[in-house]
């Protein structure tokens, strides 16, 4: 592929606000995949170089997630294992499904996140108090394999959806339930690219730049969910809800196919 100084001129923005809003409340996917589609990258490059950069990206978010405090182990440890297990039977799922027909289920699915995230203006507000460590492990397992296989099938705003399972589930504040989320995303991620890297869908001549880009909007965005605290992120996901919501929306009607 023929890389030009405007195909990281398209990127290295888009990626950094990816990083950003990713390390808030997840969902950054929505807006970096289409960057390295729009720059001219085949699909199957561009997710995979995509992976690359958001890994990295992911990998500081939970660092400084962990190092704040903000990641109950007991949690994001077996999610990130029962993700991995989600994810491979939601992609089974997802060659059996019609595309139009798993269009229709999030289109209808979003909307009522979004509305269930207006009226519960205390959500992830204030730490509940924690449930036995072995219903924590448990339930944390479930929130894993659920979300995960929603991964598999359908793919963008997961790590938005586990920050809000958390929260609902578990009883976390928002902060705290988008720290365990980084760790279980980052446990897909990592998966994901292997299986991208043994094929050579990686293009590392744009993924090193997109890496210091998303490793930077990842740091910055970290900083402003821990500094702000949970209602940052609350006003966040309700931008990411509405972008998921036009991109698949979008895809329904024919105008994108990504």
């Amino acid at each position: 592929m023929n890389v030009t100084p405007l195909t990281f001129l398209i990127i290295c923005p888009l990626v950094f606000l990816a990083g950003f809003v990713d390390s808030v409340a997840g969902g950054g996917g929505v807006i970096s995949l289409p960057a390295y589609l729009i720059a001219g990258l085949p699909v199957k490059l561009a997710a995979g170089t995509n992976k690359l950069a958001n890994g990295c990206g992911t990998a500081l978010a939970s660092y400084k997630y962990a190092k704040s405090g903000n990641v109950d182990w007991a949690a994001a440890i077996p999610a990130g294992a029962f993700s991995l297990i989600g994810s491979a039977i939601g992609t089974s799922l997802a060659v059996m499904m019609p595309d139009k027909a798993l269009e229709i289920v999030i289109l209808a699915a979003l909307p009522l996140v979004a509305v269930f995230l207006l009226f519960s203006k205390n959500l992830g507000i204030k730490e509940k108090p924690a449930p036995s460590r072995r219903k924590t492990v448990l339930l944390a397992s479930l929130i894993g394999l659920v979300i995960g296989c929603y991964d598999g099938l359908v793919g963008p705003g997961t790590g938005t959806f586990l920050t809000l399972a958390f929260s609902a589930v578990l009883g976390y504040t928002l902060l705290r339930s988008s720290g365990c989320a980084k760790i279980a995303n980052l446990a897909s991620n990592v998966a994901s690219l292997i299986v991208y890297l043994s094929h050579g869908d990686v293009l590392f001549s744009v993924g090193i730049p997109a890496i210091v880009c998303s490793m930077a909007g990842n740091y910055f965005g970290s900083r402003f969910a821990i500094n702000g605290g949970s209602r940052r992120i609350r006003v966040v996901m309700f931008i990411v809800l509405g972008l998921l919501f036009i991109k698949i929306g979008l895809q329904y009607l024919g105008v994108i196919d990504f």
